[in-house]
């Protein structure tokens, strides 16, 4: 039975909205008279304004007079949003302007629809759609990516099934992963505030030859914003902020966040906060609120662009984030799970605090020699500490500190017929704090344990035809680590080298101009890290506690994909047949009653994707996504540990011409996964008894902007109107139950 009070506020909520949001209200329609901002469009870099000299403001044009003040500009998430529904060639991966040639995924600039790679880019004007407080929430439904959740406030991306230590995760292409991230499910990728993310870019399948080892699965690169160099180097000075304020009914949670960003001369500055407050979700069916799902958490960033002349930018970026008391919500006292109750208040974990910072400062050059068309270097600095306690009062904790310091630099230069060359280098050194106190057993990893790995790669964009284009690269890593883990009561130095080639060359085929054929072949290398080797971790297995592997040798992997692209002017896909031999994958087993260890051993993935957009007539589109994923264990013939069951979205959506105003409704249908894997899957209490069952949820969306200039949106999302019970395959966090996510966002 539904409690009414809890299904009817979101009603409520919606008929009291529905009058300002119904984009079919002739106020919502485009007026084409109406005043709009000016468009940017992408100037030469000869036609930039060279440092010292004054900048014309647009608005005297005409009488030919030069401004002397600032001026007051939209916000980005304003101005540069691209057009209702973007199509493959327009989203481009990395940053978009002069500087923003070896930025992306990809490591140099280029479309979706012209790269042979499956990959995606969640762009800022959907992640304001989706009113998202979190990045599960900022990347949920996207084609091949399942959003798995341990606990609230913890967001683990599986591509293609891997997840953990086989998914590179970036930042400004700066490593998230270290060496103790854990190969199943883990926290970190929620550690990053949505709001200061530009897009997302998700490269399926692929990675490792321009990023290195870990991406076996795929890399995520979550790209974040800053000040509009060429807006500020081209229209002159500026100021602008937003204010953006969420609030969830399922959890009774308000996101809030402000930004402030401007240029002067040739310096620009973005810089903001947030501060989210969660409380305990309520899931929508028998179970009612889920104890152990509130936390609070803050962020702030703060990103400098500076102009050395027209050629050359610094730039230099500082980043916090922080959740305090998070609970592990499959480890606390009353998650279903829990049928024996051993999660006593004795036994729950809490995150407290989960901390990431990130520092770096970035070199960009266009045409710093003959030689080079353009250089990016960077340096950075990266912590994560997490310290886990359990017990109410705490009884012991156990804390883990990882400093990574990071260098490297990719070049850039085109050689017409030759083709496009793309070169650089990566090193990165994990330095290890492990203290632990209380009753806490030992550190997790050994203390003062250290992971360095160093890499270089070449990459070669040439057109072999006038139809067709290849890819080709190659890497070389190399990798040490140093420590003394305790096997059996005995600390044991250990000091493997490991070191490997990967190779990858892709093809894009044009049928016609709005038609691509493209395939690839790709190797991926994934060394053992400390987590692998050298970790005594009794918070990750409810069963048991899994135990040091000196003995691992590096995983490996072989991608094969055929896809095909198209991109006409109303519809715009991507269909991909993959297949993924995983050599040495690197698995749990059984070594003694309730103690795990790794093993190596040969699996395979393979599966479909696609996704979709068909334009209507008005501003409506048709759109969707299916995906399939199947994996096996070769040597137990078992599946592999929590393969993503087959599912899909369908919606429908109408935008006007400029994205101000918004609806849109969507089903998300997942089927049964009973195919489990025999160790861990089976035991684990967050995957219910016979496998985890299917289910479809309704959602809607609407966002409406008023105003001078469009300064203030009011949003509104449905999610679960039928109060469907629902679980994630894997999740320690039960599915939303009918909810309301209110929103409203001023920009001045």
């Amino acid at each position: 039975m539904i409690p009414r009070r809890r299904f009817f506020l979101p009603c409520q909520i919606a008929l009291l909205t529905v009058s300002i949001l119904n984009p079919f209200s002739s106020a919502a329609q485009p007026i084409v008279d109406e005043p709009t901002l000016p468009e940017v469009v992408v100037e030469p870099k000869t036609d930039k304004v060279p440092k010292g000299e004054a900048k014309k403001d647009e608005s005297s044009e005409s009488t030919g007079t030069v401004s002397s003040t600032p001026r007051r500009r939209a916000s980005s998430s304003q101005f540069n949003l691209p057009q209702s529904f973007p199509n493959l060639s327009q989203l481009q991966f990395g940053q978009t302007g002069e500087f923003g040639e070896s930025t992306g995924i990809l490591r140099s600039q280029g479309s979706l629809f012209d790269s042979p790679v499956a990959g995606s880019i969640t762009t800022r004007h959907q992640i304001i759609e989706k009113q998202a407080p979190d990045m599960f929430h900022a990347i949920q439904n996207e084609v091949g990516v399942l959003m798995q959740s341990t606990a609230a406030g913890q967001a683990s991306p599986f591509v293609r099934g891997l997840t953990g230590q086989q998914v590179l995760i970036l930042v400004d292409g700066i490593r998230l992963n270290n060496s103790i991230t854990r190969r199943g499910p883990n926290q970190y990728f929620n550690t990053i505030d949505p709001g200061m993310v530009d897009h997302i870019e998700v490269l399926r399948g692929q990675g490792s030859v321009l990023w290195g080892s870990d991406a076996m699965g795929g890399a995520i690169n979550v790209v974040t914003r800053g000040p509009d160099t060429h807006y500020g180097t081209v229209h002159g000075d500026y100021s602008s902020g937003e204010f953006t304020q969420y609030y969830n009914t399922s959890n009774s949670s308000p996101y809030g966040r402000m930004n402030v960003e401007g240029w002067v001369d040739n310096m620009g500055v973005f810089t903001g906060g947030s501060f989210q407050n969660v409380r305990d979700l309520d899931t929508g069916h028998a179970f009612g609120r889920q104890p152990g799902t509130n936390y609070q958490q803050w962020a702030g960033d703060i990103k400098f662009n500076f102009l050395l002349d027209q050629w050359q930018m610094l730039t230099f970026s500082l980043q916090h984030f922080q959740q305090d008391d998070l609970p592990r919500s499959d480890r606390f006292p009353g998650f279903p799970g829990d049928l024996n109750g051993s999660n006593s208040l004795g036994g729950a974990r809490f995150f407290d605090p989960q901390q990431r910072d990130l520092a770096y400062i970035r070199y960009q050059a266009l045409e710093p020699i003959a030689a080079i068309d353009a250089l990016t270097v960077t340096a950075s600095y990266n912590r994560q500490r997490e310290n886990q306690r359990r017990g109410v009062p705490t009884t012991r904790f156990q804390e883990t500190d990882v400093e990574t310091l990071g260098l490297s630099a990719v070049a850039v230069k085109d050689l017409d017929w030759v083709g496009k060359w793309t070169s650089g280098f990566d090193w990165y050194y994990d330095d290890v704090d492990s203290p632990f106190g209380g009753t806490a057993s030992g550190p997790i990893v050994p203390d003062d344990a250290w992971y360095q790995r160093i890499g270089a790669f070449l990459n070669w964009d040439v057109a072999l035809t006038e139809r067709l284009d290849a890819v080709a690269g190659v890497r070389y890593e190399n990798i040490n680590t140093h420590g003394t883990p305790v096997v059996a009561g005995t600390p044991v130095f250990i000091e493997p080298n490991y070191h490997d080639w990967v190779s990858q060359i892709g093809l894009v085929y044009e049928l016609n101009p709005c038609l691509h054929l493209v395939g690839s072949v790709s190797e991926g290398f994934r060394a053992p890290n400390l987590d692998d080797l050298m970790a005594n971790n009794p918070n990750v297995l409810q069963q048991g506690q899994s135990v040091p592997s000196l003995d691992l040798v590096p995983e490996r992997s072989i991608n094969y994909e055929v896809g095909i692209k198209s991109n006409y002017h109303r519809l715009r896909t991507q269909a991909f047949v993959f297949w993924t031999d995983l050599q040495n994958n690197i698995v749990s087993i059984v070594t003694a009653p309730d103690t795990f260890a790794s093993a190596n051993q040969d699996s395979f993935v393979q599966g479909f994707e696609m996704d979709g957009e068909y334009l209507l007539q008005d501003g409506w589109s048709l759109y969707g996504n299916f995906w399939y994923t199947y994996g096996i264990n070769r040597v137990t013939d078992s599946p592999l540990s929590r393969v993503p069951p087959t599912q899909g979205i369908l919606g429908l959506r109408w935008r006007d011409r400029r994205s101000r105003n918004y609806c849109q409704v969507y089903t998300w249908a997942v089927r049964r996964q009973d195919r489990l894997e025999q160790v861990r899957d089976i035991t684990d209490e967050r995957i219910p008894a016979g496998g985890t069952p299917g289910y479809a949820t309704l959602n809607m969306r609407m966002g409406r902007s008023f105003g001078c200039y469009d300064q203030h949106r009011v949003s509104l999302s449905l999610e679960n109107i039928t109060d469907k019970a629902y679980l994630v395959h894997g999740s320690g966090v039960f599915g939303t139950g009918a909810t309301a996510r209110v929103g409203y966002q001023w920009v001045y």
